[in-house]
């Protein structure tokens, strides 16, 4: 039996007219038999050893199946020369491998020249994908999108390489982000709102029938909604996306970001105005200890408090205090390996949630209150993530010294085990990279806007909201998307309670 193998990328058979008819025309006629099996990737990159049809003509020679394999050309087998090289030597043993085109003897001038032939191939594609990326880096570079980035509330016009509003999925857009940054009792954080749409058939962009909640993150972080999109913003050198289509879901690569200078800003029709998307983005740096996973009772600061002696959250627990037991807020974290328990704070719950909330309701009910504290954003919009940044490159600073005690010790041959060191080296350089991007995250958030304004409506909108609807029909969750709505942290210290608002 004869196995014939054609392989072509939509890329080639464009540009140089592999077609998979020609190449099996052309394999058949070396064949000179019917008894024929046919062994086709079309579509494929050569680049990759785990192809389908190769898979099977693999196995198939494995198993005394094909007595020849006939391929139309080396490259064919593989754009690289390792990869060939192994595939020619696995056919080899068992089947006779013959080439239309690049016959060669078995000598060693004959591999010579049939290694050179693959070293030349894999440069020749390695030539096409850089001029493939010049090429679109130039058309980005004049403005042009280049190809459909499939954008929840997007269309894209192949005529203009440009992005158009779907006004009908925008409408969601819009809704995804009101549903996230004014709740109001109707959703609670973004699996509440993937449920809350699939509950309403709408469909998502691929026209499935259930939304997920990464799905929602990655539309509440997409700058593309405010007017912002990037080229060149992911490193996929090594084709990682057709890599991934072939690797089962808990061994895909990661995507890496390219460093910001890089990215190619263009220009998109904007759905979500800046104050509401950047507000957005400091909900979403907080949403893990916001959304917390519900327990048996419910604490109405679930995911706000921070102990104010040791930095550690503060979480809700029902534990007997003087005989009795009651619902409680603690810094104590009993998690095996935790690397700060706690210093031990404690507050019942029942007495810091009705002065938190005798605290918001009266600020809500004194517009000159809501006025003042306009000005004061206003003014101090930022102080937060100044604070935060100074805080941030301290232990960066702090991070960096360390390193170079570190280093030092390799160098002076202290007797510490090297590995232990290296272990701490790579602990160190972690760490600093998890903290500058956060830098980068609070950078951009101060640069580009100003939430005084923003805090303001919404300071308006908590309390039209508690005067239409009464204080005395509030549920539960009312009052705990108001206190979300305008807090942003409560620092617990031992003898009195700061209330940090948007």
């Amino acid at each position: 039996m004869i196995g014939i193998y054609v392989r072509v990328s939509t890329e080639e058979q464009a540009k140089h007219g592999y077609s998979i008819k020609d190449q099996l025309d052309k394999c058949r006629d070396k064949a000179g038999s019917e008894e024929v099996m046919e062994y086709v990737d079309d579509g494929v990159s050569g680049e990759f050893l785990d192809r389908p049809a190769l898979n099977r003509l693999r196995e198939d020679v494995r198993n005394g199946l094909l007595e020849k394999v006939i391929c139309y050309d080396p490259d064919r087998l593989s754009r690289k020369l390792m990869n060939q090289l192994i595939i020619t030597e696995e056919i080899e043993k068992r089947a006779e491998l013959i080439f239309v085109n690049g016959e060669y003897a078995k000598t060693p001038e004959g591999m010579l020249f049939y290694q050179m032939r693959g070293a030349i191939a894999e440069f020749e594609k390695a030539k096409i994908t850089e001029r493939l990326s010049s090429g679109r880096i130039r058309k980005a570079k004049e403005g042009k999108i280049i190809k459909d980035p499939k954008i929840y509330g997007y269309i894209y016009n192949k005529e203009t390489s440009q992005l158009e509003i779907n006004e009908e999925e925008a409408k969601v857009v819009r809704l995804v982000f009101e549903l996230f940054t004014r709740p109001n009792g109707r959703v609670q954080g973004m699996n509440g709102i993937a449920k809350f749409l699939t509950d309403q058939g709408i469909p998502t962009k691929k026209g499935k029938d259930v939304w997920h909640r990464q799905v929602i993150r990655q539309m509440l972080m997409n700058e593309a909604y405010i007017g912002r999109f990037y080229h060149n913003r992911w490193n996929t050198e090594g084709n990682i996306q057709q890599k991934n289509k072939r690797l089962p879901a808990g061994e895909k690569l990661p995507m890496k970001e390219r460093p910001r200078e890089e990215w190619i800003e263009l220009e998109c029709p904007a759905i979500i105005d800046e104050m509401t998307f950047f507000y957005a983005q400091k909900l979403l740096n907080e949403s893990r200890r916001r959304w917390t996973k519900k327990g048996r009772r419910e604490y109405l600061l679930s995911g706000l408090l921070r102990c104010g002696e040791c930095g550690n959250t503060m979480t809700g627990v029902y534990t007997k205090n003087w005989g009795k037991y009651d619902r409680m807020y603690t810094d104590r974290k009993n998690t095996a390996g935790a690397k700060h328990p706690g210093c031990g704070l404690r507050v019942k719950a029942d007495e810091i949630e009705t002065n938190v909330w005798e605290y918001i309701r009266n600020y809500l009910y004194n517009p000159s209150q809501i006025a003042a504290a306009s000005e004061s954003l206003m003014e101090n919009d930022t102080s937060y993530e100044t604070e935060e940044m100074e805080r941030i490159q301290k232990e960066i600073e702090k991070l960096k010294a360390g390193r170079k005690r570190l280093l030092n010790l390799i160098s002076t041959g202290v007797d510490i085990s090297e590995t232990e060191i290296r272990e701490s080296l790579k602990e160190n350089k972690m760490r600093e990279k998890e903290l500058t991007e956060k830098l980068r995250e609070l950078e951009e958030t101060k640069q580009h806007t100003s939430l005084s304004q923003y805090s303001f409506q919404l300071y308006q909108e908590a309390a039209d909201f508690l005067t239409s609807k009464g204080e005395e029909n509030l549920s539960f969750a009312d009052k705990q998307d108001l206190i979300r709505m305008l807090v942003r942290e409560i620092i617990v210290f031992n003898d009195n309670v700061e209330i940090k608002t948007f």
